[in-house]
């Protein structure tokens, strides 16, 4: 089969709620990253087949696919076409799936993948509640009555239930969320993020972390449900940013001259349970390491989005991971977690680190509303 081949990724900086980035237009934060990708690269924009794109809750300024809003408004050529998915969280991580499916089909050479996400401006769960008359976007589906009935479907119930199930204690989860902050203040302070990460009016760091955070704080917090363990601190931050990579097939290579920084080793995603909604990247790491005929060991760095501490921390402990490879450089605890944006946002994060520390191979995962998960394994060349 033939490769898909990295030769660059990008990302914003994270902007907390209501933050720099909150009042910039969603198109022109994608507009500003696929600029910044193409300046860092000697390939025409005409040369471009498409522009693959992330965004959940495509309402308001997001609505009218994002992909090709964000092209045009880059002054991009019009004839290169847009098309925006939407995979809940994993959006733009299956972006850059369909992306490397269509350079290995021999359909295109040269594609842009990618996502946005402005939560500030569109708060998160806009589309389902578009209609305010439907209370749920399950009421009235028959099918899914008679096969889950009147289960509440909630992310922080699922949170709640996986801590429950994988018997995390909210200090332990607390443990961890503390690691991801002082990591990424680390990785700040140390420059890890900076050839990442493409400015924003003026923003060239991102706005997540919390350096006064303390095991103090968090303890002090409330949970979000009645009797649960997940507090606000071992939840993803909402924030709003934008992120893209550019994906080309060898004959690309070949001639526009390129370096590869990586090759597609393996993708594919995997369903779970939906009302347990957040353990499906167990599943889909076991089936993308036996298809790939590796195993945890072969894997030097590895990114799970951290939507919440217990998601993470149950991964980990169903697989036997070692924490010291995961998230090296914090999480979206930390970080923050632009929904549309995160996918290709970890995984850019992830190829700068494999190339900082020398590593060969990573794997990225992230857990999908409705019980799903993308895994993709890359080898840095």
């Amino acid at each position: 089969m033939a490769e898909a081949y990295i030769i660059e990724a990008v990302r914003t900086p994270a902007g907390r709620r209501g933050g720099e980035l909150s009042r910039v237009h969603p198109a022109d934060l994608g507009a500003h990253v696929i600029t910044a990708l193409l300046n860092r690269v000697d390939v025409d924009p005409t040369d471009v087949d498409d522009v693959i794109f992330g965004c959940v809750d495509t309402v308001g300024p997001q609505a009218g696919d994002i992909a090709r809003t964000s092209w045009l408004a880059a002054g991009f050529p019009e004839q290169v076409p847009g098309v925006t998915v939407d995979r809940q969280c994993g959006s733009s991580q299956q972006a850059l799936h369909f992306a490397a499916q269509a350079v290995m089909s021999g359909t295109a050479d040269v594609i842009v993948a990618g996502g946005v996400q402005n939560m500030s401006q569109v708060p998160i769960g806009s589309a389902m509640t578009a209609m305010p008359q439907v209370g749920s976007p399950f009421e009235g589906c028959e099918g899914w009555q008679h096969r889950y009935g009147d289960e509440e479907v909630n992310q922080f119930r699922a949170a709640d239930l996986i801590a429950v199930r994988w018997d995390l204690s909210r200090r332990e989860l607390e443990e961890y969320a503390l690691q991801s902050h002082l990591r990424a203040i680390t990785a700040i302070k140390e420059g890890r993020f900076d050839r990442e990460i493409a400015p924003v009016n003026g923003v060239a760091a991102d706005e997540c972390p919390r350096p006064d955070t303390s095991a103090e704080k968090m303890a002090a917090l409330q949970p979000l449900r009645p009797g649960g363990r997940t507090t606000a601190a071992l939840s993803s931050q909402i924030s709003d940013g934008a992120s893209a990579v550019l994906v080309v097939s060898e004959r690309a290579v070949r001639e526009h001259k390129l370096t590869p920084r990586a090759r597609v080793h393996h993708i594919s995603a995997r369903g779970s349970d939906p009302i347990y909604m957040l353990t499906a990247p167990i599943r889909a790491t076991k089936y993308a390491l036996e298809r790939a005929g590796m195993s945890i060991s072969d894997i030097d760095l590895f990114e799970i989005n951290e939507a919440f501490a217990s998601v993470a921390l149950a991964w980990a402990k169903e697989l036997k991971v070692d924490l010291a490879r995961v998230n090296v450089n914090g999480g979206a605890l930390a970080l923050g977690h632009p929904i549309g944006a995160t996918g290709t946002k970890l995984f850019t994060t992830l190829l700068h680190e494999l190339e900082r520390t020398g590593g060969r191979y990573g794997l990225q995962t992230m857990c999908e509303g409705g019980g799903q998960a993308n895994v993709t394994i890359i080898e840095r060349l």
